[in-house]
């Protein structure tokens, strides 16, 4: 699923307390009992006697394979964020990074996802503030990169069978449209990154002001020039990098996408027949899924998530009560864990922050923009 761009933090002075209230662990209250209502109302409307009789005869080798898949998926992940810092973090704030960034994500709303949150994340553990936007630059423009270069994968695996079956035509055809604007949007967003990051930031820059000078958007002129003064403060940073730093960014991007798709293949495996064919078809239709989860409101896209599974991936098994109890399974390893796990870690990792502030010598302004090399 594609991910905005990075939004420029606040003033320093607002941008902790902003932070800690928008991670407050009292947040995940909503959006769990929002995505377990939609849950139980699933398996209210559909559950009969025996329709979970498959769950005897689950094949666990599959469930293992997911669970090697979250752990490849997280691993990746950290050694991502790593590889794009130039190993300004090391594993165990990698691993902190990640944690809270997975927290943030289940807790702000999908369109925003964790990546609005990124640069503040990167800056408690220390990188200044320029190069932790300029890392979060990278990653939305590579995530987005990945889907600009595999839809057209997904489009020829799953032909007509991208869109579930069964529905309105009306609907259909709705979904269809939002599919390929936000496919549009998205290449021509990160086309406009590749220019801004390699070629010409500036120019960027200018055109987005020049956009925004009609009377309908002039609102947005100032929020349009800091988000093309964000554009060349990450080229700026990121001038030098080579082409390895580039290969580990964009090999990590292409792993870790690829078993976040993975897994709801993996989890129907383990309850219904599965064939490649099948496995690639479930793999191309997420994709799919995800752009629905693109203009979920709610935290994380809880209840809109839970909701939409059925329609997507409902006829791979079986029963509507096996599908509403893969919903469940699906969202406790994809969601639900990421959420306690962020409730659990997130006081450990301020309280390491506090203790490396007090230690850390004090640092005036902030670090000069510098080039880097590999």
């Amino acid at each position: 699923m594609p991910t905005s761009s990075p939004t420029p933090p606040p003033a320093p002075a607002s941008q902790d307390a902003d932070f800690l209230r928008q991670l407050r662990p009292s947040r995940i209250v909503l959006p769990a009992l929002i995505g377990l209502s939609v849950v139980a109302f699933l398996f209210w409307r559909s559950y009969k006697p025996g329709d979970l009789a498959p769950l005897l005869h689950a094949k666990w080798q599959w469930l293992f394979i997911t669970l090697l898949v979250l752990w490849a998926r997280d691993l990746g992940y950290i050694y991502r964020i790593r590889s794009i810092s130039a190993k300004e973090l090391s594993w165990r704030q990698s691993f902190g990074v990640i944690v809270i960034w997975e927290f943030a994500s289940c807790v702000l709303p999908s369109a925003a996802g964790g990546t609005a949150a990124a640069p503040v994340i990167l800056s408690r553990e220390g990188i200044p503030l320029g190069k932790a936007i300029a890392y979060t630059i990278v990653t939305a423009f590579l995530d987005n990169l990945y889907y600009v270069f595999m839809v057209p994968l997904v489009v020829w695996l799953a032909a007509d069978g991208l869109y579930p079956h069964g529905l309105q035509s009306a609907f259909v055809q709705t979904l269809r449209a939002i599919f390929i604007f936000s496919y549009v949007a998205v290449s021509a967003y990160s086309g406009l990154l590749l220019y801004a990051l390699f070629v010409n930031p500036r120019s960027v820059r200018r055109l987005l002001v020049r956009l925004t000078s009609g009377r309908l958007l002039r609102r947005f002129r100032r929020v349009a020039y800091r988000q093309g003064q964000v554009m060349v403060l990450a080229s700026a940073q990121l001038r030098g990098a080579g082409a390895a730093y580039w290969w580990r960014a964009s090999i990590s991007t292409v792993f870790v996408w690829t078993a976040r798709y993975a897994v709801i293949g993996c989890l129907i495996a383990a309850f219904a027949p599965m064939t490649t064919g099948t496995f690639l078809f479930v793999f191309a239709r997420n994709i799919t899924y995800k752009v629905i989860l693109l203009l979920a409101i709610t935290p994380g896209g809880a209840g809109i998530a839970e909701g939409a599974f059925p329609t997507f991936f409902g006829r791979f098994m079986g029963t509507a009560a096996m599908t509403s109890f893969l919903v469940l399974l699906y969202r406790i390893v994809t969601y639900y864990f990421y959420l306690a796990l962020g409730v659990a870690y997130l006081p450990r990792w301020l309280a390491d922050q506090a203790r490396r502030a007090h230690l850390a010598p004090h640092k005036k302004g902030p670090a000069p923009v510098t080039e880097r090399g590999q």
